[in-house]
Parts: C-alpha cells; sequence; structure tokens
C-alpha cells in the first residue's frame, strides 16, 4: 500500500498542508502515528478523503454536512436516496441564499443610483442608509 507524507497528500489533493491538520483537528481525517525519528505516512485513501472533502466545500457543503457524507459513504446500510436528500436540503439552502443575495443586490443598486457623486460624504445617501 502507498503511503504519502503530510505535504505528498496536501499536493495531490490539491490543498495546502495546514488544511490537512486542520481536517485532523475536525476529525474528518485520522492524523497517523509518527514512527520513530520519522514522517508521519499518511495511506493512500487519505488523499481520496481530502479531495472528496474539497469537493463538497466547492458545491458549498459544510464541514459538518460532508462528515455526515463521509458517514453515509462508509455506512454499509446508507443508500443513495440518503444521500440525494442532503443535496435537496443543499439546493433549498442555495436557493435561500441566493433570494437574499437578489435582495442585497436590488438594495445595493437603489443606494447607487440614489448616490449625487458630486455630494460630500457627510451628505452621501449610502453612508446615510448605513447608519
Amino acid at each position: 500500500m502507498a503511503r504519502n507524507t503530510i505535504g505528498q497528500v496536501a499536493a495531490r489533493a490539491g490543498v495546502g498542508v495546514e488544511t490537512i491538520r486542520f481536517y485532523e483537528r475536525s476529525g474528518l481525517i485520522r492524523r497517523p502515528d509518527a514512527p520513530n525519528g520519522g514522517f508521519r505516512e499518511y495511506p493512500e485513501e487519505v488523499v481520496d478523503r481530502v479531495r472528496f472533502i474539497r469537493h463538497g466545500k466547492e458545491l458549498g457543503f459544510a464541514l459538518i454536512e460532508i462528515a455526515d457524507l463521509l458517514s453515509l459513504r462508509t455506512h454499509p446500510r446508507s443508500n443513495c436516496e440518503e444521500v440525494r436528500e442532503r443535496v435537496a436540503r443543499k439546493i433549498k439552502d442555495v436557493d435561500g441564499r441566493i433570494r437574499s443575495l437578489r435582495k442585497i443586490k436590488t438594495q445595493l443598486q437603489k443606494l447607487a443610483t440614489a448616490c449625487d457623486q458630486r455630494a460630500g460624504s457627510s451628505d452621501c445617501p449610502i453612508l446615510e442608509a448605513l447608519d
């Protein structure tokens, strides 16, 4: 079985070494024992696990949600429907964020339109709206 140093795992998974350490502290990956006077060596499957975590984060999943997905991935009684339910919840969450961001954008556009560029900052409607 191939073994990797922390730097090799990080490079192959597309993350930094500190990210690997953070995932260890978070319990997402297991920290290997250090051999006498040597470097810790990670099994090959850790690279795949870190990639899984990275891809999950790219899709907007929080680390706690990723931990849940990882447990479903390895639990013998879980099925694809359980994973689909988590994804459906995430889609609903993303839709809510999109609605919220659209409202924010509309408000910012109104403020930008109200701005008289010649006015001094003490008369700026944008700054006044933030008070």
